[in-house]
């Protein structure tokens, strides 16, 4: 793929990237389910449910209703959880269970970005605790990730603080735009999900990856490139192609604003009653 290098005289833009079977080929936060389980945080009949829920993931992704699911019960299961504890197994686990994962192909593009002169961002579901990580080993410039409400006795209480799912990631994309001067007609976006067409539709260079059935109806019906992404690789084993370039810090989803929390949310409760509702 030819991706052209940015002219800076031009307002600045940026490739938007989901994280899960796009730039990963499992659910980063599905993958950490043994390491809880070794760190004492879930039992033994949790990681099996989640071991199933990632076999769920991996055979045809979620729905809508599954993801409405995974989410109330991961919710549940990390009320209570002392958030540093969590951050320590992501650290120390990091290497081993999320660098073989990475797909080359979407490394390539990351790299082809950074090149072009263009901002990295990773916009996932997963929690921030497990996101922020991968993005500072992917070399990502920002990261919109869900956060989970944390209490005075730094665990956390089950709660939604920001949801970053179906409308609330374009929202962010949005905000991020106004707020880093990112001009979204010439930004780049990569999804395998037809959850993620708000976030396709934000920019102008969408790209399904990996799809769903639904994303690529869509990408064709729409004349979007279709990606195949199929050949994880170790990036230490992709160097000097691939190096990580020093970045500042990341900007989490919690700075984007209420406003796109609050999207999402109104949007799930509608999408959920409607489901409830007698035919």
């Amino acid at each position: 793929m030819l991706l052209l290098v940015e002219n800076h005289s031009l307002p600045r833009t940026a490739a938007f990237f989901d994280l899960d079977k796009t730039v990963i080929a499992k659910s980063s936060t599905l993958t950490f389910s043994k390491s809880f389980y070794q760190g004492g945080l879930i039992n033994r009949r949790a990681a099996l449910r989640t071991a199933y829920a990632q076999f769920v993931f991996l055979v045809g992704g979620m729905d809508h209703d599954q993801m409405e699911r995974t989410r109330e019960y991961l919710s549940a299961l990390v009320r209570g959880w002392n958030v540093q504890q969590v951050k320590e197994i992501v650290a120390e686990t990091l290497h081993d269970l999320i660098d073989p994962l990475i797909y080359d192909e979407a490394a390539s593009l990351i790299e082809e970005h950074h090149t072009a002169g263009r901002d990295v961002v990773i916009v996932s579901t997963s929690g921030a605790e497990v996101v922020e990580p991968i993005g500072e080993l992917l070399g990502a410039d920002r990261v919109v990730a869900t956060r989970m409400v944390v209490g005075e006795d730094g665990c956390f209480t089950g709660e939604v603080e920001y949801y970053a799912y179906g409308p609330t990631k374009a929202e962010a994309v949005k905000e991020l735009a106004e707020s880093e001067g990112y001009d979204l007609s010439r930004c780049y976006a990569y999804s395998d999900s037809a959850t993620d067409l708000p976030m396709l539709q934000a920019v102008g260079h969408p790209h399904a990856v990996n799809p769903d059935r639904a994303l690529r109806r869509e990408a064709v019906a729409r004349g979007w490139p279709i990606l195949d992404f199929h050949r994880p690789v170790r990036l230490k084993q992709r160097i000097p192609r691939f190096s990580v370039p020093p970045r500042p810090a990341l900007v989490a989803a919690a700075a984007i604003g209420a406003a796109a929390a609050t999207a999402g949310l109104v949007w799930y409760a509608s999408r959920r009653r409607a489901a409830t509702l007698p035919v």
